[in-house]
């Protein structure tokens, strides 16, 4: 049975609730990124080189079936990826990765992300893939002018040579 109150209450409380959801949706403003910084975001998955690789001798290769005769031997585990990316000649992000999975066998994985002051820079990335103890098997100088609001995505892939950047801004793409 219907109260005789009940049904004049309920637009009333059906639009107070609306006029919340609405002002709610709208306020307060909600900052997602300062509107006076670029964005620089390191995006990596690399896998690095194998760690002990022998070449086995002939007497070796004479013992094992013909299907089996591989020359070289290594190991499933892979060097950790040692990576340093430096922006006006200051540490931006420094890190050894290590391999992912189950035995070491995977790619090294990063995903960062750095607000920075818009303007012109210098940045270098270097990457060590490698048992080498000291030097770079991959390195990129670049000067960039980055503007307000604009993304730099740094991206990485062996095959293609080392470090891309993709440029993104006002829904242009652009790689260099």
């Amino acid at each position: 049975m219907l109260r005789p109150w009940a049904s004049p209450g309920q637009p009333v409380v059906s639009a107070v609730m609306a006029a919340m959801i609405g002002y709610l949706s709208d306020s307060p403003p909600y900052l997602h990124f300062p509107a006076d910084r670029a964005l620089i975001k390191l995006s990596l998955i690399h896998g690095g080189q194998k760690e002990g690789c022998r070449k086995r001798t002939p007497e070796e290769l004479e013992k094992l079936a013909p299907n089996m005769r591989r020359a070289v031997v290594c190991s499933r585990k892979r060097f950790p990826v040692a990576i340093e990316v430096d922006l006006d000649g200051h540490d931006l992000y420094r890190a050894s990765l290590p391999p992912t999975g189950l035995f070491s066998d995977g790619p090294s994985r990063a995903y960062v992300k750095f607000p920075v002051p818009p303007g012109p820079h210098v940045l270098e990335a270097k990457l060590r893939d490698t048992g080498r103890a000291e030097g770079w098997d991959y390195k990129r100088n670049v000067d960039i002018d980055l503007k307000p609001l604009q993304n730099l995505a740094i991206d990485f892939r062996a095959e293609t040579g080392g470090f891309l950047l993709m440029y993104r801004h006002e829904n242009v793409d652009r790689t260099r």
